[in-house]
């Protein structure tokens, strides 16, 4: 009866995992132990496509940005210290209800 996860039979153990951290060395060829493996198994093989290339640039993109705009930081902060900063309230409060709605 073939065991469910691995697909062998019971009576056969599974190969070990090159790379698994396992005692066994692997050869070449992708056989492994003294005589006891495949001969001949094809190597695994994965494949990325161009929409993943293209996530993982955005994500190395994203992950390379500055957290914060030191531009208008350093903006803001001259604006408060001579005191020209002005708050616009009702600007403020739209934000503040566009954002409760959008967490409903």
């Amino acid at each position: 009866m073939p065991n469910k996860i691995s697909g062998y039979p019971s009576t056969q153990p599974p190969l070990p995992v090159n790379g698994s951290g396992g005692s066994a060395a692997p050869t070449k060829g992708g056989a492994s132990g003294a005589g006891g493996g495949v001969a001949g198994a094809a190597a695994d093989q994965v494949t990325i496509t161009g929409s993943a290339r293209a996530l993982q640039n955005v994500a190395n993109a994203i992950a390379a940005a500055p957290v914060v705009d030191a531009a208008k930081v350093a903006s803001i902060k001259q604006a408060l210290q001579s005191g020209s900063y002005q708050v616009d309230a009702r600007r403020v409060a739209t934000q503040m209800l566009r954002f409760e709605r959008g967490m409903k």
